[in-house]
């Protein structure tokens, strides 16, 4: 099996860490989407392009990462479906694999088989869902029904190790930008799976215990080390906006 493809952690955050603005309130809501948007000072979305921009002069990234929590709260279980039969064989259909308009993959974890999709890409970027063999079998015959792509690497949970490194052999996918929330970021951290860090942080305090951060997910166990940075390139604009570039110091 090829190396994994480069991590690249990209998100954008208040400058005490939090990436969301409370406990289950999804930036895709209405309510908290324009909560989290009003805290942006004008100089938050030429930043956020300029580094969108970086990174596609850098490494012309293939995928973009997403967790289920981007799309359902926490105390969502597996979604409803109807019992069917299905493969934990990888589905990657050729329609879509092999579209001459294909450009990017947005890749979700959702090993629990919790998301109900209504759109599956558009402009040349397609959904790609990353399962486990826990996963419901009747969630995998829901995707195969929609024709949504879906991989499969680990047992009991997703195994981020061996699915970035399926995604490259089976799709070619050389960089994977992960622009998600805590839980998945933390699970990356952890299993020293990411190359470089790129924060914006905005000028605003959020707080309260609970609340998502850049990166959430189990403690540090006796013994091991934090994660050391080496600071790349750092800007600032005029109303408080800071661009950060770091790499992981191994």
């Amino acid at each position: 099996m090829s190396a994994r493809p480069r991590v690249v952690v990209s998100v954008a955050a208040s400058v005490d860490g939090r990436v969301t603005v409370g406990r289950d309130r999804l930036l895709l809501s209405d309510e908290a989407g324009q909560l989290w948007r009003s805290l942006w000072p004008e100089g938050f979305v030429p930043a956020h392009d300029a580094r969108t921009a970086l990174l596609e002069k850098l490494y012309a990234p293939t995928a973009i990462l997403e967790g289920s929590g981007t799309f359902v709260t926490a105390d969502s279980g597996p979604l409803e479906l109807p019992e069917a039969t299905s493969s934990y064989d990888d589905f990657l259909p050729d329609d879509v694999v092999n579209d001459p308009g294909h450009r990017k993959w947005f890749t979700v974890v959702d090993s629990r088989g919790r998301v109900l999709w209504t759109e599956k890409g558009g402009a040349g970027i397609d959904l790609l869902v990353l399962a486990s063999r826990a996963t419901p079998m009747a969630y995998l015959a829901y995707l195969r029904r929609k024709n949504i792509p879906y991989l499969v690497a680990g047992e009991d949970h997703v195994d981020l190790d061996l699915a970035l490194r399926r995604m490259r052999d089976r799709l070619g996918v050389t960089c994977v930008v992960s622009e998600a929330g805590g839980g998945l970021n933390g699970a990356l951290l952890r299993a020293d799976l990411i190359d470089e860090l790129h924060l914006i942080l905005f000028p605003a305090a959020i707080g309260g215990a609970g609340v998502p951060t850049v990166f959430d997910g189990p403690e540090l166990e006796p013994g091991a080390l934090p994660t050391r940075l080496r600071l790349i390139s750092s800007s600032t604009t005029a109303d408080g906006v800071v661009s950060l570039r770091y790499e992981i110091a191994r």
